[in-house]
Protein backbone atom coordinates (compact mmCIF):
# COMPACT_ATOMS: atom_id res chain seq x y z
CA UNK A 1 0.00 0.00 0.00
CA UNK A 2 2.75 2.42 0.74
CA UNK A 3 3.99 1.90 -2.60
CA UNK A 4 1.47 2.56 -4.36
CA UNK A 5 1.23 6.33 -2.23
CA UNK A 6 4.44 6.89 -2.98
CA UNK A 7 4.05 5.68 -6.84
CA UNK A 8 0.72 7.90 -6.94
CA UNK A 9 2.87 11.07 -5.10
CA UNK A 10 5.84 10.96 -7.08
CA UNK A 11 3.47 11.05 -10.42
CA UNK A 12 1.47 14.01 -8.97
CA UNK A 13 4.53 15.92 -8.39
CA UNK A 14 5.69 15.12 -11.87
CA UNK A 15 2.39 16.63 -13.04
CA UNK A 16 2.87 19.00 -10.74
CA UNK A 17 5.94 20.32 -11.65
CA UNK A 18 5.40 20.80 -15.57
CA UNK A 19 5.68 24.86 -15.97
CA UNK A 20 2.28 27.07 -16.62
CA UNK A 21 3.91 28.38 -19.60
CA UNK A 22 3.60 24.64 -20.87
CA UNK A 23 0.17 24.55 -20.75
CA UNK A 24 -1.05 28.01 -22.12
CA UNK A 25 1.00 27.34 -25.02
CA UNK A 26 -1.00 23.89 -25.68
CA UNK A 27 -3.66 25.54 -24.93
CA UNK A 28 -3.34 28.29 -27.47
CA UNK A 29 -2.13 26.11 -30.35
CA UNK A 30 -4.94 23.96 -29.32
CA UNK A 31 -7.37 26.90 -29.79
CA UNK A 32 -5.46 28.03 -32.98
CA UNK A 33 -5.56 23.92 -34.38
CA UNK A 34 -9.74 24.26 -33.76
CA UNK A 35 -10.47 27.15 -36.66
CA UNK A 36 -8.87 27.42 -39.99
CA UNK A 37 -5.52 28.72 -40.09
CA UNK A 38 -4.52 31.14 -42.49
CA UNK A 39 -1.70 32.97 -43.71
CA UNK A 40 -2.86 36.60 -42.42
CA UNK A 41 -3.97 35.66 -39.33
CA UNK A 42 -1.50 32.97 -37.96
CA UNK A 43 1.32 32.57 -40.52
CA UNK A 44 2.37 35.83 -41.36
CA UNK A 45 3.38 36.99 -38.10
CA UNK A 46 5.87 33.74 -37.21
CA UNK A 47 7.44 34.29 -40.54
CA UNK A 48 8.21 37.93 -39.92
CA UNK A 49 9.72 37.16 -36.32
CA UNK A 50 11.58 33.90 -37.43
CA UNK A 51 12.40 34.14 -41.01
CA UNK A 52 12.36 37.58 -43.08
CA UNK A 53 15.52 39.15 -41.11
CA UNK A 54 17.79 36.62 -43.36
CA UNK A 55 15.07 35.89 -46.04
CA UNK A 56 14.51 39.22 -47.70
CA UNK A 57 16.35 41.54 -50.66
CA UNK A 58 19.74 42.44 -49.44
CA UNK A 59 19.97 40.13 -46.66
CA UNK A 60 21.96 36.54 -46.33
CA UNK A 61 19.25 34.70 -48.23
CA UNK A 62 18.13 37.25 -50.20
CA UNK A 63 17.91 34.84 -53.04
CA UNK A 64 14.57 33.38 -51.83
CA UNK A 65 12.45 36.19 -49.84
CA UNK A 66 10.04 35.00 -47.75
CA UNK A 67 8.09 38.45 -47.36
CA UNK A 68 4.49 37.79 -49.11
CA UNK A 69 1.94 34.97 -48.78
CA UNK A 70 2.92 34.47 -52.70
CA UNK A 71 6.56 33.88 -51.69
CA UNK A 72 5.64 31.93 -48.54
CA UNK A 73 3.32 29.55 -50.35
CA UNK A 74 5.78 29.05 -53.21
CA UNK A 75 8.49 28.26 -50.48
CA UNK A 76 6.16 25.24 -48.85
CA UNK A 77 5.01 23.76 -51.87
CA UNK A 78 8.46 23.78 -54.34
CA UNK A 79 11.30 23.75 -51.91
CA UNK A 80 12.24 21.65 -48.52
CA UNK A 81 11.05 25.22 -45.56
CA UNK A 82 9.05 22.45 -44.05
CA UNK A 83 11.24 19.75 -43.75
CA UNK A 84 14.28 22.53 -42.79
CA UNK A 85 12.02 24.44 -39.83
CA UNK A 86 11.80 20.86 -38.23
CA UNK A 87 14.97 20.38 -37.74
CA UNK A 88 16.42 19.99 -34.36
CA UNK A 89 18.83 21.86 -32.66
CA UNK A 90 22.62 21.28 -33.92
CA UNK A 91 20.61 19.89 -36.80
CA UNK A 92 22.73 20.90 -40.47
CA UNK A 93 19.98 22.84 -42.32
CA UNK A 94 18.18 23.77 -39.46
CA UNK A 95 16.00 27.13 -39.99
CA UNK A 96 16.13 29.47 -38.65
CA UNK A 97 19.56 29.37 -38.10
CA UNK A 98 19.59 31.36 -34.83
CA UNK A 99 17.35 28.05 -33.52
CA UNK A 100 14.65 26.00 -33.67
CA UNK A 101 11.23 27.59 -33.40
CA UNK A 102 8.93 26.44 -31.00
CA UNK A 103 7.45 23.44 -32.05
CA UNK A 104 3.56 25.32 -31.66
CA UNK A 105 4.72 27.84 -34.41
CA UNK A 106 6.01 24.42 -36.25
CA UNK A 107 2.80 22.91 -35.61
CA UNK A 108 0.87 26.23 -37.02
CA UNK A 109 3.04 26.61 -40.06
CA UNK A 110 1.95 22.92 -40.58
CA UNK A 111 -1.77 23.05 -40.25
CA UNK A 112 -2.01 26.05 -42.42
CA UNK A 113 -0.81 23.69 -44.90
CA UNK A 114 -3.41 21.29 -44.04
CA UNK A 115 -6.10 23.90 -43.96
CA UNK A 116 -4.84 24.76 -47.72
CA UNK A 117 -2.62 27.69 -47.78
CA UNK A 118 -5.35 29.76 -47.22
CA UNK A 119 -4.52 33.43 -47.27
CA UNK A 120 -6.93 35.47 -45.26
Amino acid sequence: MKKKIHVLVFIGSLLFSCSSNTYVELEEHEEILNELVTYNSHVQSIIQDNCVSCHSAGNTAGFRPLTNYTLVKDAVINTDLLDRIQKQNGEPCLMPQTGRMSQNQINIILQWLEDGLLEL
